[in-house]
């Protein structure tokens, strides 16, 4: 039974590093000016809560530690309200 329970712990794990750091890229590669024009905080501070998430979560090593759930929340909130918001607008001059 402490087989199974690790095993699942693991994958826990392996699940929110992967949220958290899908998160951070998404935030890396969105142009800056699409935060401030959609509402939502700048870039940089995007790309700190989300990179500090994949920190949190990297050496805690426990998604359901006192601070893994913060950062697995933050990701969540990037993905989930960020993301869709500044996905839509396009780069370049539209040509």
């Amino acid at each position: 039974m402490a087989e199974f329970e690790g095993l699942v712990f693991l994958l826990l794990y392996y699940a929110a590093q992967a949220l958290t750091v899908w998160a951070f890229v998404d935030a890396l590669i969105r142009p800056a000016n699409g935060f401030v024009a959609m509402g939502k905080l700048t870039k940089p501070a995007w790309l700190a809560i989300t990179g500090l998430a994949a920190v949190i979560i990297f050496l805690t090593k426990n998604p359901i530690a006192l601070l893994g759930l913060p950062a697995i929340i933050a990701a969540v909130v990037y993905l989930v309200d960020v993301r869709p918001a500044v996905r839509g607008l396009h780069r370049g001059n539209g040509w």
